[in-house]
């Protein structure tokens, strides 16, 4: 079903960076051994294997092609396994693919117990009433307690939680460091910077290789936004009980002809890959192809595996995603959640796992193992001190999220209404009031029905 009103709390950061500056100097994980709910009460369960027998079956998202991200899902495994006697199936699922299968499992009544899932596909899938409720997971227990409460706010309709934060994301330019030391290029403040460090990639390195790629696939307005938000527009926004877009203001309209202009007036990405989501262009930059791009700390692992060894980790590094005239973009502030799906055929075992996953040991564990930013300010103080992911620590207190509707993903992804605004730019189709006027009646009609 479809709800009729969200009351999700707006999501901000500024819990998150109060308690980075509280934290202390020490850093640090901390571990902590409690007792597992038999409703959610507590991060891990009690002596006696109340879950013997039972088993539940575990979707994760994305490829482990990291080492560290599958021993953290073969130590949580074991850890559950271990405290409880509950058998755990891990399943890997492309991110690209994920949808198809949630739709099939909705319909057919054969999903997993539990689910990774992202923070803004949360209410699409409440809509769908595949996810079971989970506020009890959180009431009582110590450690989810202690995530701040605005960053339940994807995961929270009508005062029901139902999905647990698990970790944080935001985006920086990810670019090849030894490219610049070589060619003397200092790390971009602003667009014009960006837009002259990216040409002199192109001088150095040939023009076959993107000096800035343009992301145009379904991930694109992870890479739109930061222009937009940075010269002061936005989206669509709640007037009068509905959404009203944005996208044909001043200020969204520069953001958004800076970014199209990189290909269409600057040529610093060929106009032949416009449709290139992230994880191709990553291959891209693991091939020497591309100077740099804007993406997510977990990349840098993925890159020296995809290039064998030939682009290290030493060759890489983020710079802070540069405003229009020096100040840091607003990033995306996104995430990934773990949720109990509806059709759960062991609800009390996949809320337990939930419970562990999320807590702070294996919570903490989870974002940092995985190029994500923890919740718990203990584990988002490590993040901050090393140098190669301050820039995502830093930026995390200003980040911004996208409309939180359920209809959103619809209009981002499936419908890729500002990706195809883009192309009928760069591509001569249209020119930017037309373009920004198609989009905005489009986003509104989607994000209303």
């Amino acid at each position: 079903m479809r709800i009729s009103r969200i009351t999700a709390t707006s999501v901000t950061t500024a819990a998150l960076a109060l308690g980075l500056a509280a934290c202390g100097s020490g850093g640090g994980t901390t571990t902590q051994e409690t007792k597992a709910p038999d409703a959610g009460a507590s991060s891990a369960a009690p002596a006696g294997k109340q879950f013997a027998g039972k088993t539940i079956t575990v979707w994760r998202l994305g490829e482990p092609t990291d080492p560290k991200i599958q021993k953290y899902s073969d130590d949580l495994e074991k850890r559950f396994e271990e405290e409880t006697g509950a058998t755990v199936n891990v399943q890997w699922i492309p991110w690209t693919g994920i949808n198809d299968r949630w739709t099939t499992a909705a319909a057919g009544g054969e999903g997993p117990d539990v689910t990774e899932i992202g923070n803004t596909q949360v209410l699409e899938w409440q809509a769908q009433d595949a996810l079971l409720p989970i506020t009890d997971v959180v009431e009582g227990n110590p450690d989810l307690k202690g995530i701040p409460a605005a960053q339940y706010g994807y995961e929270t309709v009508d005062g029901d939680i139902y999905a647990l934060p698990w970790g944080g994301g935001t985006r920086a330019v990810l670019y090849r460091k030894d490219w610049f030391d070589e060619l003397k290029i200092a790390e971009p403040k602003s667009w014009d910077e960006l837009v002259a460090a990216a040409k002199k990639i192109q001088e150095g390195k040939g023009k076959d290789v993107d000096g800035f790629a343009f992301v145009g696939g379904t991930d694109a307005n992870y890479s739109l936004s930061p222009f937009v938000w940075s010269a002061g527009g936005d989206f669509a926004v709640q007037e009068g009980g509905k959404w009203v877009g944005k996208v044909t203001e001043p200020a969204f309209k520069e953001g958004f002809q800076f970014y199209t202009d990189l290909v269409a007036k600057h040529g610093v990405n060929a106009k032949s890959r416009l449709n290139l989501a992230t994880d191709a262009i990553r291959a891209r930059f693991a091939n020497n192809k591309v100077g740099m791009y804007i993406t997510a700390p977990w990349d840098i692992g993925t890159i020296e595996t995809e290039s064998k060894g030939k682009v290290k980790k030493d060759q890489m590094a983020f710079f802070t995603i540069p405003g229009k005239d020096g100040s840091a973009a607003p990033a995306f502030q996104g995430g990934n959640d773990i949720a109990v799906w509806k059709d759960s055929k062991e609800p009390d075992v996949a809320k337990a796992f939930v419970a562990m996953a999320a807590g702070k040991e294996f919570g903490t564990r989870y974002a940092i193992d995985g190029g994500l930013l923890p919740y718990y300010a203990e584990g988002l103080q490590q993040v901050a001190s090393d140098p190669a992911l301050a820039p995502f620590a830093n930026a995390f207190s200003q980040s911004r999220g996208f409309p939180n509707d359920a209809n959103w993903n619809e209009a981002s992804e499936t419908k890729a209404v500002l990706q195809n605004a883009a192309r009928s730019v760069i591509e001569g189709k249209k020119d930017v009031d037309t373009a920004l006027a198609d989009a905005n009646k489009e986003l509104e009609e989607i994000l209303n029905q």
